[in-house]
């Protein structure tokens, strides 16, 4: 469904970013079939298809002179390519950086891609310092460890903003089951992680 976006999205970005992407691409995928399968989505919840595409695209424009605006130029980046994006895509896109964008995290789909986005940096940084560099090899304890006691550990993964998974308010997942399921989600994909 989403080739003609990756080739664009591989064109436009360095390979950290693309990685990246296709990282939260598969935590906002595994995230929905949880609480799918756990009936914990309401009817306002976007499809399946839309969690996937807005983490698929959420970086699209962080790169050349779109950087300093992320991301308020999605639209305009994939337009370069001929592609388009609902407006439901979009919204879940801007929530990700409310503080650049105004729009704040709403639907379950919003506040996956919130609090998943730097949490996939760190669960790479972790694979990265295992002698077989391998995610398979990846254990939720010892992202969780690097997580809460480790703060220099992958300094750039933004912790409060990760940790408001567990906030009854918005994702309501404990931080080990949140990390849990981005994990696995990302041990899915790990071949075109280069992990």
């Amino acid at each position: 469904m989403n080739d003609d976006y990756r080739k664009a999205l591989k064109t436009q970005l360095d390979e950290k970013i693309y990685t990246h992407s296709l990282a939260l691409e598969a935590c906002m995928g595994g995230l929905y079939d949880y609480f799918q399968s756990n009936g914990l989505l309401n009817e306002d919840e976007p499809p399946k298809d839309d969690w996937l595409l807005a983490g698929l695209i959420h970086d699209i424009d962080y790169s050349a002179e779109y950087k300093e605006e992320h991301p308020a130029h999605t639209k305009e980046v994939l337009a370069k390519y001929g592609l388009e994006l609902s407006n439901t895509v979009h919204h879940i896109v801007l929530s990700h950086a409310p503080d650049l964008t105004g729009v704040k995290p709403v639907t379950k789909a919003d506040w996956s891609i919130f609090c998943a986005d730097s949490l996939t940096g760190l669960i790479m940084a972790v694979a990265y310092v295992y002698p077989s560099r391998k995610l398979s090899d990846v254990k939720v304890s010892s992202v969780l460890k690097r997580f809460l006691k480790e703060p220099k550990f992958a300094a750039g993964t933004r912790r409060d903003e990760v940790a408001l998974c567990a906030n009854p308010n918005t994702l309501d997942l404990s931080l080990e089951k949140f990390i849990e399921i981005c994990l696995v989600s990302m041990q899915g994909v790990a071949s075109d992680l280069g992990l």
